[in-house]
Order: C-alpha cells, then sequence, then structure tokens
C-alpha cells in the first residue's frame, strides 16, 4: 500500500527545518547506501549523528506520533531516526530495494515500511520524482513541501534525476507491528471504515462495537510487539 500523508508538518514546520538545513553541513549521501545502491545513489546528505538531523528528527518524530493517519496506516512499533537528503541538479538515485535491516541508536530495525517527508514545493525543482514499482505498475510521486509518502520498503523505487533546482527531504524508515503489507492494508481500511460508521452511528451503536473488536482481534492476531 502506498500512503499519502497530508500535512506531516506544518508550513511553520518546514520553514524551520530548511532554516536549518540550510546552514548545516551536506556530505556524499552513499554513507548510508550499501554495497549495490552506493552504484545507483548520487546525492548529498545530513551526517546521521549531526545536532541538526537529532533535533530535526525529534520534530518529525513528535509531529508523526500525533498523526492518526501514520498511526493507523503504518501501526509503527520502531522508527527510525529521520535523515536528510538533498538532490542537486543532475543528482538522482536509480532503481534500488532498501536494505532489510537498519541500526540505529544501538537498535536494530526491521524495514517493513520507507517514508519520504517532502521539504521542498514540486515548483521548486524539475525532475526527482520518486518512482515507485508495485504489481500495479509505477508511481512517479512529487508532493507538497510538508507531504510524506509511506509505501512497503520491499519495493523497487528511484529517484528520477533532478533537471532544475533542488530536491530536499527527510527520508526513513518504520518497523510495522504488523509486517505484512496485505494484512496492514486490510487494517487500514477497516479503521477507514470504522471512522465512517462512527461518524454516522456513533460509537454506542452495537455495529460499531462489534466492527471495532473485530479490528482489535485481527490486530491482536497479526502484531509482533
Amino acid at each position: 500500500m502506498l500512503l499519502h500523508i497530508e500535512a506531516a508538518l506544518s508550513a511553520e514546520q518546514v520553514a524551520h527545518l530548511r532554516t536549518v538545513l540550510e546552514t548545516t553541513p551536506w556530505v556524499d549521501g552513499r554513507v548510508t547506501a550499501g554495497a549495490q545502491s552506493a552504484q545507483a545513489k548520487h546525492n548529498l546528505q545530513v551526517p546521521e549523528d549531526a545536532p541538526a538531523a537529532r533535533e530535526l528528527g525529534e520534530i518529525i518524530l513528535t509531529a508523526l506520533g500525533r498523526n492518526e493517519a501514520f498511526v493507523s496506516g503504518a501501526l509503527p512499533l520502531r522508527v527510525f531516526p529521520p535523515l536528510f537528503n538533498r538532490y542537486d541538479e543532475g543528482m538522482g538515485f536509480d532503481d534500488h530495494i532498501d536494505n532489510a535491516i537498519r541500526f540505529g541508536g544501538g537498535v536494530r530495525f526491521r524495514t517493513d515500511l520507507s517514508a519520504t517527508l517532502f521539504l521542498s514545493d514540486p515548483d521548486d525543482y524539475d525532475g526527482g520524482e520518486l518512482v515507485i514499482e508495485d504489481a500495479y505498475g509505477e508511481h512517479a510521486v512529487k508532493l507538497p513541501a510538508g507531504d510524506m509518502i509511506v509505501y512497503p520498503a520491499s519495493s523497487v523505487h528511484r529517484v528520477m534525476p533532478v533537471t532544475r533546482g533542488s530536491r530536499w527531504a527527510s527520508f526513513f524508515w518504520v518497523q510495522s507491528m504488523v509486517r505484512e503489507d496485505g494484512r496492514r492494508t486490510e487494517l487500514w481500511r477497516m479503521d477507514q471504515a470504522l471512522g465512517q460508521i462512527r461518524a454516522e452511528l456513533g460509537d454506542r451503536h452495537p455495529a460499531v462495537i462489534q466492527l471495532t473488536g473485530t479490528y482489535h482481534n485481527l490486530l491482536r492476531a497479526w502484531a509482533e510487539v
């Protein structure tokens, strides 16, 4: 499932992140790439241990913890500390699949989901689309600053070369309580439907109580915590 999270960060938060990143040193993005991905990757990145990365990452994690769409769709158990990358003119990232396991802060993460949080508006650059492949073909993603796309980390994906301007983003991975994408998708759909039914019937309607119980029973059966 590809999940578009609108306004994951406010305009004010995006502006703050941009201001801090403008005075932060950038290094070759291959520092976080695996052996195969390093051959395809051409971008810049803020070092993982940079104070700015930690400070801005906390802003993102706090916002996501309050975001109902992210929590419902990703069912996060652990979120890798957010990183920051930049694609200037001529830079891109060819086809690759993200590493299955990441290490951050002394913790091992299974990367069930990949996330890209856009920090540049689409009008600020040409090219730079995130292209994600799934069973239904290719999906080119280029979202407003503050919006985020979450997708299975097992997907083949790439960033098209930037031909004008500069594309800034935060990227990270999520270990979900439910590792299988199909099950997460069904729980997401059920949760969205429940929200609509609750709005129409109220929380105490017998059908709402029954369906809520079914949702939690499925989550109980599928979750790994």
